[in-house]
């Protein structure tokens, strides 16, 4: 399904199921396939689950220049989108950039004026201000890599920098065949101009935990046991407001989606059932 969200501006976007709304949120860097797995387990389940490609990525479109990307864009993407194919309540689960994007729209979306179309908010692996460990120096270094040298150089430089993966990452590519095929053909379909944007952006951001601490929605904080950079922020978020949950997941690193699925799966389910009765 194709949606268009802006002017000009369409998203690609995978639809399953039908019940009680899910919209789930990919980061930099990935894709609609990232939720393949929950998209069959929710959508199975009660659930109408959308997961698309933001702008920027994916088979969604790549409008031209950086001013046409950041995290208020995807939220703005997002809302239109719901607006779209999700016109009842729902649940938002955002991953990583994914994640802040998903701050920002709860954010507007539990502003006095608004519609207040959110049942929970479920933040994966994500930051509630600056990245943790991304200079600034180094995001202004790479986005103009993006910009002038285009993305197959900067996945060099990056390369031999080092990958910073995890066990679980290395895992996943052991025991899945054509991961690390999947993963580049995800890097290929990047558009430059919104790597440039969004890798400033999330080094320069502003700090959120206050306002997320008076959202009063059921909220749900997952970080992967082996992400190492997130797992004091998302303590801090799931300790900022009364009734979030904090769920750690084992053997998993910066995407328990793919890396441990039926374990985060479990973990959505458990907490949109709570979530529905009030008591999350």
């Amino acid at each position: 399904m194709r949606v268009e969200v802006a002017p000009g501006v369409g998203l690609e976007v995978e639809v399953r199921g039908e019940g009680a709304g899910v919209l789930l949120v990919h980061g930099l860097g990935g894709a609609k396939e990232d939720f393949a797995e929950q998209l069959e387990l929710l959508g199975t389940r009660g659930f109408r689950v959308v997961a698309p490609d933001l702008r920027g990525h994916g088979a969604s479109d790549h409008p031209p220049g950086s001013d046409a990307y950041g995290v208020e864009v995807f939220a703005a993407d997002l809302d239109a989108l719901a607006r779209e194919v999700l016109p009842d309540g729902f649940h938002l689960v955002g991953h990583s950039v994914g994640g802040m994007g998903a701050q920002r729209w709860a954010l507007t979306d539990r502003a006095p004026t608004a519609g207040r179309r959110l049942l929970s908010l479920t933040l994966v692996d994500t930051a509630h201000g600056p990245l943790p460990g991304l200079e600034v120096g180094l995001a202004e270094a790479a986005a103009w890599v993006a910009r002038e040298q285009g993305m197959a150089e900067l996945r060099r430089h990056m390369s031999e920098r080092g990958s910073g993966s995890t066990p679980a990452h290395e895992r996943l590519v052991r025991e899945r065949p054509g991961y690390e095929t999947y993963n580049e053909r995800k890097w290929e379909a990047l558009s430059a101009d919104m790597y440039a944007a969004l890798v400033v952006e999330i080094a320069t951001r502003s700090e959120r935990l206050g306002e997320l601490a008076g959202l009063h929605l059921p909220t749900l904080v997952v970080v992967g046991a082996q992400d190492e950079p997130l797992r004091a922020d998302a303590e801090r978020m799931a300790a900022a407001s009364v009734g979030s949950r904090l769920v750690v997941i084992e053997d998993a690193g910066h995407a328990p989606q793919l890396e441990a699925p039926e374990r985060f799966g479990e973990a959505l389910l458990s907490f949109f059932s709570a979530a529905g009765s009030g008591t999350a």
